[in-house]
């Protein structure tokens, strides 16, 4: 889990990935991030949704986990939550159009930005191939599996917007009886059919990585034509990366030698 949480927290770090530092602003301007880690031995889980100005969300969702009786935390409470744990903060924006209460200002600002979005869906801004959320999926010498994703979410999201990062069995699942998943993709698809838990359940009935990977992303994309990626790890150390999109960034490594990285997998 140590392993996961690392090698997310430098991808947060870079700004460049949809994530942390790089995060994407939702349509008021404001970059809410969400993250969830899980691991697989006694199946606990964190997570974290819309949280601001926090450099690493992965590990506010590790706090969340860890610190709590709690999987997952939103909003501001868990923007202090995070705070609270010292964690280090991103810089403060420039200027942010937020608004309290329910004044006419916020009402003009809110249909304006309904308005911005609906004209986005409209010239299809929104069917970009790069989601970019980051995620890993690693195996420990006990034989336990650990799953984690971070993100800032899609291109033109009305704010509040939460995709599947966050959510257990949809963007990560882990489970030493199955093994471990993380998603990156278009996250309203991969909600809908809960695809890291479904791999996962394929894995339990014995298909490979490969195979479970293949099977599901297919459905995705036969039943809603969703789009997504998956980077898919079973308890023996067997391992799969595929993707339903032209593109997707990714690697591993055994703990020896280099690590290996490409942009296409078959």
């Amino acid at each position: 889990m140590i392993a996961v949480e690392c090698t997310i927290g430098l991808l947060e770090q870079s700004g460049l990935f949809n994530a942390g530092r790089g995060a994407n602003r939702q349509l008021d301007e404001v970059q809410r991030m969400d993250a969830a880690i899980m691991e697989g031995a006694h199946l606990k889980a964190g997570a974290v949704a819309s949280i601001e100005g926090i450099l690493h969300p992965i590990t506010a969702a590790r706090l969340v986990m860890e610190d709590t009786n709690h999987v997952l935390l939103v909003g501001p409470p868990a923007t202090r939550f995070a705070q609270h744990g010292q964690l280090e903060q991103l810089p403060r924006a420039r200027s942010s159009r937020r608004s309290s209460g329910r004044s006419p200002r916020a009402s003009t600002d809110a249909a304006q930005t309904i308005r911005l979005y609906r004209a986005m869906l409209k010239s299809k801004r929104t069917q970009k191939d790069q989601y970019g959320t980051v995620g890993a999926v690693a195996l420990d010498r006990s034989g336990t599996v650990a799953a984690g994703a971070s993100t800032g979410g899609i291109d033109s999201m009305l704010p509040g917007r939460v995709g599947d990062s966050p959510l257990i069995g949809c963007g990560v699942y882990a489970d030493n009886q199955s093994g471990a998943v993380s998603m990156t993709g278009m996250g309203e698809g991969i909600i809908r059919l809960v695809i890291a838990k479904s791999i996962c359940d394929h894995l339990a009935m014995g298909k490979s990585p490969a195979v479970a990977a293949r099977q599901v992303l297919r459905m995705l994309v036969s039943r809603i034509r969703g789009s997504a990626g998956a980077l898919v790890l079973s308890p023996d150390g067997r391992f799969a990366i595929r993707h339903v999109t032209p593109h997707m960034a990714a690697g591993w490594w055994n703990g020896t030698g280099q690590p290996t990285v490409r942009g296409q997998f078959p």
